[in-house]
């Protein structure tokens, strides 16, 4: 059954504009079909179309099939976005098939990327969360600057992953299971010592993610697979 993402359902019973071009347009879905909407915020509802015409799709709710969360605790991945842009959508979409509940994007002092546009990303977790039956839809955030992040109030697990040479235990044998859990991922060129230093001081464990040297987008999937794992 096709899933359309409606995170108004409750206040309106219709499908957003672009959401309604899909079906219409596309699908060729007509009054009396039946459809599965998401409003994003942990829920399913079974819905029966009413009327269509023009960019309207209007629906009427026949189940809400509220979703036990698939995981523990709150998975939160924070990396420096990829010079190459569709590295980083990769990511983005495989993380929410996975599992994750927020994603932030850092501006490290390595970072060949200094600016993004949330719009396309967030498009990218509303594809992915309706493709893998999810009902979550993970918190994006904006560019943040590194230094003021890891300054921010987090109330979980906080460990940043990098390649300087020193005693890091793996993040498979540190994280403690069904607690809320942040994992920083740098550019790159890896963060700046400085960085390294100042997560530290804040309250965050340098992990290892294994032997092998990855990329950007490959360690933060990693650590995203790891943490659902870990609170399954």
């Amino acid at each position: 059954m096709h899933v359309f993402y409606t995170p108004d359902i409750q206040e309106r019973a219709e499908l957003p504009e672009e959401e309604a071009a899909h079906a219409i347009r596309v699908l060729r879905l007509q009054t009396g079909d039946e459809i599965m909407l998401t409003d994003g915020k942990g829920n399913f509802y079974r819905a029966g179309i009413t009327a269509t015409g023009g960019k309207r799709c209007l629906v009427n709710i026949l189940e809400v099939q509220p979703q036990e969360p698939l995981w523990k605790g709150h998975l939160h991945i924070a990396m420096a976005p990829t010079k190459n842009m569709d590295r980083t959508e990769w990511f983005a979409e495989k993380a929410t098939e996975i599992g994750l509940d927020e994603l932030t994007f850092l501006n490290c002092r390595h970072s060949e990327r200094k600016v993004i546009k949330t719009e396309r990303i967030n498009k990218i977790l509303v594809s992915a969360i309706k493709q893998s039956l999810k009902a979550r839809l993970p918190k994006l955030n904006e560019m943040t600057g590194f230094d003021s992040f890891i300054r921010q109030s987090f109330p979980g697990q906080k460990f940043i992953a990098h390649c300087y040479p020193g005693e890091k235990p793996l993040l498979k044998d540190i994280v403690q299971p069904g607690e809320d859990a942040l994992v920083l991922i740098g550019p790159e060129g890896d963060f700046s010592e400085e960085e390294v230093a100042g997560a530290e001081a804040c309250g965050f464990t340098s992990i290892s993610l294994g032997r092998s040297r990855l990329r950007t987008e490959t360690a933060a999937l990693v650590a995203c697979h790891i943490l659902n794992l870990q609170n399954q």
